[in-house]
């Protein structure tokens, strides 16, 4: 029987690749013994120390989800936090929804009033803690998601990405994990990257 793992997964939910590749690892479940613990990272504080502003008139907006987002993981836990990245990818990437955000609370069966913490600091620090956590999987120069998984001595080792436009399914969505797991299992190994060719897919594939 293939050894069952446990599966962090670092998000920014207004990233539509992170969404992507979400989508991509709830399949991965149903076909591989993997368990998915969500987790926040933060495309803000990734960039905060730059010169330039990549996510331009973004940013001001970008802290609102992620700081829902931890509240949600520190009171109802990791389940409530996927359920609620769920409801949030749907809302901002399928329905072009980005500013709801008690919608997609109360879609996820959550209670609407969180919606208030996007305008607070109280859950700064756990946004920035959570992200520290991707950052010492993955490194500094890399982007959301970040995925970690136990490599075969033991220690957790992380990964930016996969970047991947549409979702694979079934088998298909296994094989690339199967592929990412190798890819895990080389020590040294770091980066294997093509430059992206057209705009991110939601659709997933029959």
């Amino acid at each position: 029987m293939t050894e069952a793992r446990t599966v962090d997964f670092w998000f920014d939910p207004v990233c539509p690749y992170t969404w992507i590749a979400s989508r991509w690892m709830v399949e991965v479940a149903k076909v591989r013994p993997v368990t998915v613990r969500w987790r926040v990272m933060s495309l803000s504080v990734l960039n905060e120390h730059r010169d330039d502003n990549p996510e331009g008139e973004w940013e001001d907006y970008m802290w609102a989800p992620v700081r829902v987002c931890a509240a949600v993981e520190e009171r109802f836990g990791g389940q409530a936090l996927g359920d609620l990245f769920t409801a949030m990818g749907t809302r901002f990437h399928l329905q072009g929804d980005w500013g709801n955000l008690a919608g997609a609370l109360a879609d996820a069966g959550l209670p609407q009033s969180l919606a208030e913490v996007a305008e607070s600091t109280e859950y700064d620090e756990a946004v920035r803690s959570s992200h520290a956590q991707a950052i010492a999987m993955a490194g500094g120069d890399i982007g959301t998601p970040v995925v970690s998984v136990a490599g075969p001595d033991g220690e957790r080792v992380g990964f930016f990405g996969p970047v991947v436009s549409p979702a694979p399914t079934g088998e298909t969505a296994g094989q690339l994990w199967d592929g990412f797991l190798l890819m895990a299992s080389v020590p040294g190994f770091y980066e294997v990257k093509r430059t992206r060719t057209g705009e991110p897919r939601f659709d997933l594939p029959a």
